[in-house]
């Protein structure tokens, strides 16, 4: 007696792998979004909205404090320490913008200085600001 074996081939498609992708991408962009903290201190206010991405941030404190990701740095190092930042950035240079994180009553020369640095390695820079509520 010769008897078929039936194989249906089952078009169902199992989902617990793809959850599990998508909760491990969750994790990874709420650690992420935590340690992108720029603002010890309060900031300028603002009515712009400008948006961009952040490569490189220097914060500028009223006491003259200047730091480069996180590094101190004296201010006649800006730019070297903006060069090395630079050189660390390998894909896509074009959009490589300079994040200038400056203490309210900062004085306006130590912000032109990092401007000036970004300038001359041709990076955009940014002065990061808080929404203006009013």
């Amino acid at each position: 007696m010769g008897l078929k074996k039936r194989s249906k081939v089952s078009a169902e498609f199992s989902m617990s792998s793809l959850t599990d992708i998508i909760f491990l991408l969750l994790i990874f962009f709420m650690l992420t979004s935590t340690l992108v903290r720029i603002q010890p201190f309060p900031l300028p206010k603002s009515d712009s909205k400008t948006v961009a991405p952040t490569s490189m941030v220097v914060t500028i404190e009223k006491s003259g404090k200047i730091t480069v990701n996180n590094r101190e740095v004296p201010s006649s190092a800006i730019e070297t320490a903006l060069r090395q930042q630079l050189a660390k950035v390998e894909d896509n240079r074009e959009n490589v913008a300079v994040t200038i994180v400056a203490e309210v009553g900062t004085s306006f020369d130590d912000v032109v200085r990092v401007m000036n640095a970004a300038a001359r390695l041709r990076i955009k820079a940014i002065i990061a600001t808080e929404p203006n509520n009013t």
